[in-house]
Order: structure tokens, then sequence, then C-alpha cells
């Protein structure tokens, strides 16, 4: 990975006009946050520039607005639950450029922190436009993004502003790179990925690139049948996207090409509903009954998966292994979570992850905090692990 500068290289920021691109895009009910992780992985950049004595400046989008500024869709929602993270007061400007924004940070001191409104409430934002991106760059000095999760966007505050001010990567964004760079860049051998969630038309890229990268590819969720009925396998009513028998085909070609091992399911927990604590049975994955569907993989299929998970030095996982949401058929993807954190306290194990269903499955195994790198990105998570370049990264690489 090419370097990229970080807040080791600010030495005095005192009374510097600092803009933060952060991540605020969260849930919100009746007027509250209902979750604010987000807010708090950026918590440590923000605070770590007031403390130093510059003036916090955050810019961040909120939701898709469609014509302009919104109520709903003000980021003003937000920032009790900021202040409430941090600690801290949070101003608030009612716009992101032209006079608001420029009266609110004129007003500002040392150590301020000042949330500009929704970024989004401009078209010229998600254009990359050279004269909104001017706009927004009058009111800095120096810019610092702390975004991985939009960093996928060639947007004026993801892209734009890193062309027209020094540019430095934010503690998130730092420890996301890192991270990243362990899982696939440059990582230990033997590396092992573990990919589930439904369907293989989503994740076609991710697993090209994969088996190119990785010593083996443990497949589950819904797409390890289309792979096994690719393989000839009976499927019965599980779900499966029979049109990809030749993707997945294709796929396996490649693996064998480079010497990549495709662990699949050798045994699968089936039911005759999907609904929360439906009969089922365990059998073996060449015996699904006609009137049967998988909906995870077995303990045979969990034993071969940890077994690859202590040979491995590096593991990247997306995707759980069955359909976690439900009991009992989230058993396989607990077991394995848990085993991954086990050797990754043991210092066995590099354990890096991501995408929403990942994240929501790890914390539903309660390991997710003993996982080396837990990833909230998304989007920009599975693009990174596609293999593309992502426009608010690479910037910073090539940075002013």
């Amino acid at each position: 990975m090419a370097a990229f500068k970080t807040l080791d290289n600010l030495t005095d920021v005192t009374g510097k006009r600092v803009l933060v691109r952060v991540d605020l895009n969260v849930p919100v009910k009746d007027g509250k946050v209902t979750d604010a992780t987000r807010i708090e992985r950026v918590a440590p950049t923000i605070l770590e520039l007031s403390e130093k004595g510059a003036k916090v400046i955050l810019l961040a989008h909120f939701g898709r607005p469609k014509d302009g500024p919104s109520p709903d869709l003000s980021l003003g929602l937000i920032v009790p639950a900021v202040e409430e993270v941090l600690d801290h007061a949070v101003l608030f400007a009612s716009d992101c450029i032209g006079a608001a924004a420029a009266d609110a940070v004129a007003k500002m001191n040392d150590g301020d922190i000042l949330l500009l409104e929704n970024t989004r409430f401009h078209k010229g934002e998600e254009k990359n436009d050279a004269a909104f991106t001017k706009a927004l760059a009058a009111n800095g000095d120096l810019y610092v993004n702390d975004a991985f999760s939009a960093a996928h966007r060639a947007h004026c505050s993801t892209e734009g502003l890193a062309q027209l001010l020094p540019a430095y990567a934010g503690r998130t964004m730092q420890a996301e790179l890192e991270a990243l760079e362990k899982g696939l860049g440059n990582p230990v051998r033997p590396v092992v990925a573990i990919v589930g969630g439904a369907k293989v038309s989503t994740k076609i890229d991710l697993l090209m690139n994969l088996v190119k990268k990785v010593d083996a590819l443990v497949i589950g969720g819904g797409m390890a049948n289309t792979f096994l009925a690719a393989r000839g396998t009976n499927v019965g009513k599980s779900l499966c996207e029979h049109d990809l028998a030749d993707t997945a085909k294709q796929i396996m070609i490649e693996a064998a090409a480079s010497g990549c091992a495709i662990v699949l399911p050798e045994d699968g927990v089936i039911a005759r509903e999907f609904k929360a604590g439906a009969d089922n049975e365990v059998v073996a994955i060449e015996a699904i009954p006609a009137d049967a569907m998988v909906l995870d993989v077995g303990p045979k299929s969990v034993e071969a998966i940890k077994n690859w998970i202590g040979r491995a030095t590096t593991l990247v996982w997306n995707g759980p292994l069955g359909a976690f949401e439900i009991t009992p058929f989230d058993a396989a993807t607990v077991a394995a979570a848990k085993y991954a954190a086990e050797c990754t306290k043991a210092g066995k194990l590099t354990s890096v992850a991501g995408g929403g269903d990942t994240v929501s499955a790890l914390n539903h195994a309660g390991v997710a905090d003993d996982f080396t790198y837990v990833s909230t990105a998304g989007g920009a998570f599975l693009e990174w692990m596609e293999g593309k370049v992502l426009p608010g990264v690479a910037v910073l690489q090539s940075g002013k």
C-alpha cells in the first residue's frame, strides 16, 4: 500500500481550521439516534484534534436527499448524540458553505467542534463539482478524512477536498487501512477467507478477487448452494441461483489455477419452514430431501471450517454461514466466530471482518471486540475486498 499521512504528521494544529470528513449516517427513529457506533468510531480523531487546539469542523452526509434541504435529513438531529459520545459541546451551522458556514467558523475558539449541515443538501457534492469543493475548502486550512465508509465515492467531501488542502487520514481511516493491508494487501500466510450471505450474484467480483489472493476460501450461506448445485448436488428447495452455475464453475476453475482450496459444506441443517425453532435435522450434503432447504451448515462442516481457521495466520470474513438471524440456524456462524476469536486472543490469528450482516453476526456471537478489526464500512469494505481502487483512499496516498 502506498504511504499516506496521518495525524502523527500534524505537529502543530493550534488555531488551524481542520475540515474533518466523518460518517454520521446513523439510524434515527423518532428524532433520536438508535445506534451511535459510527459516532463512537470517529470520536478519537475529533477529540485528539480538539485537545491539540484545532478548530474542528465536521463534514458529513445524512441519508439521500433528493431535492435539497429537508428537515428530516438535517444533521442538526444528530448533534445531541455527537455531544453525548464526545462529552463535549458541538456547535452547528445551518449550511456547509456560504455565509452560514463562514460565520459559524469565524466565531470558533481553539478546540471548538462545529458540525456543518448535510453536504448532500447540495447537488454538487455527489458530482464532485469543482465550485462546490472550492466553497467547502474556503472554511479550512487542513483536511482530514476519517470516513473510510464513504471512501468508495468520489465526492467533494471525500475526494475533492484532498486535491485542494493538505490531506491526512484520521485515526479510524488509518486503523481501517492498516487492518485491510494486514488482511489482503500484504497478509501473513496462510490466509483463509470466509464468505457467506445469500447470493453469489452480489459477490462475484469479491469471489473472483479472493481466489487469487487467499489459500482457502470457505463458502457458506445461501451462496454455498449455488456452488453445490453447480457441482451436481441436489439442494432441494434451498435458496440457489441456478442460473449462475457457470459463474460458480468458473470461480472454482480460477481457484484451482491459483492454488486456492474451495471449502464447501459437507453437511447441512435442513428444515421445511423458514422460521425460528422450525423442526430441523442434520443431513449429509448429498442427502438433502427435495422438499427441504438448507438453513445452516452442519457440525461436520463447522469442524472443517474450524480446522481451516486453526491452520490460518490471517482470516478475512464477510457474511454469515447460515440464516443466523433465527435460531437454531445461527449455530455454525456463532461456533466459527467464537473459535476465530479464541485464536485471535491467543495471538495465533489476525482476523479482519466487515459488512453489515457480518458485524451483526459477530455481535450476536458476542465476539466482535475480540477480532483484530471489524469494519463497519459496508460498501467500501466490499469494494476494497474486490480489489477496486477507492477514490477517497487513493487521493490520500497521492495527496497534496
